[in-house]
């Protein structure tokens, strides 16, 4: 079988829309009201084959060339487990024991299509599930009885940091735990003492009924995306099923919140919000967020979403515009609590995802300044019409162009190319939308297994000669680090704000048997040899992270490709801006320190990094209820000093009407504002010129 690379200049933006699938797993827990377990469920004939011919694919065509081997069987050995039992919530050390003779055979057991040990794991996941929710079930009705809620003891609640418990019965005491924290929660997060029980019920029920949902093809797919991942993150197998699901979502991916997902292990985590969809401009949900509950209009039950599939939970998302859909988060920057939003639905507007520009008018030291803003949310490109020869095919790079000719109309004194929350798009735009401000030259290179190319400018026109600054945040990705990359290394502008994303890999999505394959095939580099992947582009002048980045971003994922270099090409890099980028940087950590909105920002990180720096929780219920009260007043503290500092009135509750004025990126952006003052003082005085 031969697979045939995709177009280099067709990967857009979609990678997030393809990522939110690519970790696509099934973790499901077995109900505590199931009398009796399914029969020990078994491989099917074609599975065996099908694993074949994914194991030769991997070896074959993946861009790390790995070999299947002993090294490998281990890493997949450890995936699996951590796939079925990420919070050790199930297998014990004497359960792990006799299964280390497999560690280093899955290897040669795969090569010949054997998935015995696999499913035999599967079910003694699937018994141990059973025997935990039966025992926690028998605790849910006397709850009140049962559990001492003034008695001072704590669990641990990073899952990474938890050992494997000896035996069963070490489990016992950790599961009555859990099932004392989940009270706690749903206690704190002002749900009725009366309905609690009733509320616990439902929710086992549903994992029942998801249960019962498995079959050996789930299983498969479980098992073999655990093999496909330990490759790198982005690689997957989608069967038949998942394949058409795929297909579906991908065409529908603008529809309902705007909030792209994807799987981590038994959450649903928001990878990214589509900018200017509803959840963007709710400013109720931000990456990182798990949801764990999702209830339809304004009233509706909160349905329980914890192990459910990825295509599941995005049908009870999705829904009619103007209708409400309520979720149930655990907030990324209170990983430790959850919370319940609303938010109107509504269809993504594509005339919102256009470039924008304004004009923002500012008085520097006398002097009156033009400072021209480009608001870019995505690489952009109508395709259709391109291939048919439209002359007028609407792209990022004709539309930024004729902004641009716009802006020089009004003589601007700077530029900023505005490409927070920019999740990439068309690689082609992201060339073409570099050489709008460079001479000619490479503007990005493409390393595979056996070659690396290279996309050029080749038009030697600029459209704007004048000062430039980027900038970009965590969310910034893909073909927009390749912009910024190219304009950094180029020495073209400044890079301001915070690390960007870090997606530097090509994948491609082909058929293999009956489902599909997506490996990674290729890696981006900058002209300068240096990597996209993993580390992202370092602005020059940094910004306080807003966005956790243990849970956004490329570093965040098991096992992604590293950061590395390759020889840098030839290009003309204009004057170095090492000068000009330490005095803007010495400037502005003068003027931060004196800026409210600054001053706002960094403690609102410091305390939310406070709050999520906890690994155990107390289950002391007086304990954690004024943990709770502190924490809320100490925002509200940080927020009402903000307010008071700018002249507005104080703010009342902490998550309504803060959330008028927590807006972070105009802070951002009244800064770079001043940045650029500094810039095109600079620039002038060092008779700087592009």
């Amino acid at each position: 079988m031969i697979l045939k690379p995709i177009k280099v200049n067709h990967l857009d933006g979609s990678y997030f829309l393809k990522l939110f699938f690519s970790l696509f797993i099934l973790l499901l827990y077995t109900s505590p009201l199931l009398a009796e377990t399914k029969e020990t469920i078994q491989p099917k004939f074609e599975h065996s084959s099908q694993c074949v011919k994914i194991i030769r694919a991997l070896e074959r065509y993946h861009y790390l060339e790995k070999n299947l081997d002993n090294t490998m069987s281990s890493i997949i050995f450890d995936r699996y487990l951590k796939r079925l039992d990420p919070g050790k919530y199930l297998f014990t050390i004497e359960d792990i024991d006799p299964l280390m003779k497999y560690r280093f055979r899955l290897d040669n057991e795969l090569k010949r299509g054997d998935l015995s040990t696999a499913f035999k794991i599967f079910n003694l996941y699937i018994s141990r599930s059973k025997e935990r929710l039966e025992y926690m079930s028998s605790l849910i009705q006397t709850w009140k009885d049962s559990f001492d809620f003034n008695k001072n003891e704590s669990i641990v609640i990073d899952g990474d940091l938890r050992q494997w418990k000896p035996n069963r019965k070490a489990l016992y005491s950790f599961w009555k735990k859990d099932l004392k924290n989940h009270i706690i929660l749903l206690r704190l997060d002002d749900q009725e003492t009366a309905s609690i029980a009733e509320t616990l019920e439902k929710t086992y029920s549903n994992r029942l009924k998801r249960l019962l949902q498995t079959d050996s093809n789930d299983i498969f797919q479980i098992f073999m995306n655990s093999v496909a991942s330990s490759f790198d993150p982005h690689s997957q197998f989608f069967p038949p099923r998942a394949s058409e699901d795929f297909d579906i979502h991908m065409s529908l991916s603008l529809e309902g919140i705007g909030a792209v997902l994807q799987n981590e292990y038994e959450f649903t985590k928001v990878v990214r919000l589509i900018p200017k969809g509803p959840a963007d401009k709710s400013n109720l949900l931000m990456p990182g967020d798990k949801i764990i509950g999702v209830g339809q209009g304004e009233q509706g039950e909160i349905k329980d979403t914890i192990g459910q599939r990825i295509d599941h939970v995005v049908k009870l998302i999705r829904g009619p515009k103007n209708t409400f859909v309520r979720l149930k988060i655990i907030p990324a920057k209170k990983n430790n609590s959850t919370k319940t939003i609303q938010i109107k639905r509504d269809k993504v507007k594509l005339e919102e995802q256009s470039a924008k520009k304004e004009i923002i008018k500012i008085d520097y030291n006398d002097t009156p300044l033009k400072i021209g803003v480009i608001e870019i949310p995505n690489f952009y490109i109508d395709f259709n019409a391109y291939h048919r020869g439209d002359k007028d095919y609407k792209s990022t790079t004709k539309d930024v162009k004729k902004l641009l000719a716009e802006l020089n109309t009004e003589n601007i004194d700077g530029l900023i190319i505005d490409l927070r929350d920019n999740g990439g798009g068309s690689l082609k735009e992201a060339n073409q939308l570099t050489g709008l401000f460079l001479k000619s030259g490479p503007t990005v290179q493409i390393k595979t297994k056996y070659r690396v190319s290279r996309l050029y400018d080749d038009d030697p026109s600029i459209a704007y000669s004048g000062p430039l600054i980027v900038l970009i945040n965590r969310m910034s990705a893909s073909a927009s680090e390749i912009f910024a990359g190219a304009i950094k290394d180029y020495h073209r502008g400044i890079i301001v704000g915070t690390r960007s994303f870090g997606k530097g890999t090509v994948q491609e999505l082909q058929p293999l048997g009956q489902g599909k394959l997506k490996l990674t095939s290729a890696k981006f580099y900058r002209v300068s040899g240096e990597s996209t992947q993993n580390l992202g582009i370092v602005p020059d002048l940094k910004y306080p992270q807003l966005y956790k980045v243990e849970d956004t971003g490329e570093s965040s994922l098991d096992d992604a490709l590293p950061w590395d270099t390759i020889i840098k090409t030839s290009y003309n890099a204009y004057r170095s801006l090492y000068s000009i980028n330490k005095k803007l940087d010495a400037d502005y950590q003068e003027r931060s320190l004196k800026d409210p909105g600054m001053n706002y920002l960094r403690k609102r990180i410091e305390l939310m990094t406070k709050i999520n720096s906890k690994t155990s929780v107390s289950l002391n219920f007086e304990t954690r209820e004024s943990t709770k009260k502190l924490n809320e007043q100490m925002e509200t503290n940080i927020e009402n000093n903000y307010l008071a500092s700018i002249g507005e009135k104080p703010a009342k509750e902490t998550d309504q009407e803060l959330t008028k004025i927590d807006n972070f990126k105009k802070i951002i952006m009244n800064q770079t504002h001043l940045v650029m003052a500094d810039f095109i003082d600079l620039s002038k005085t060092l008779g700087f010129t592009w």
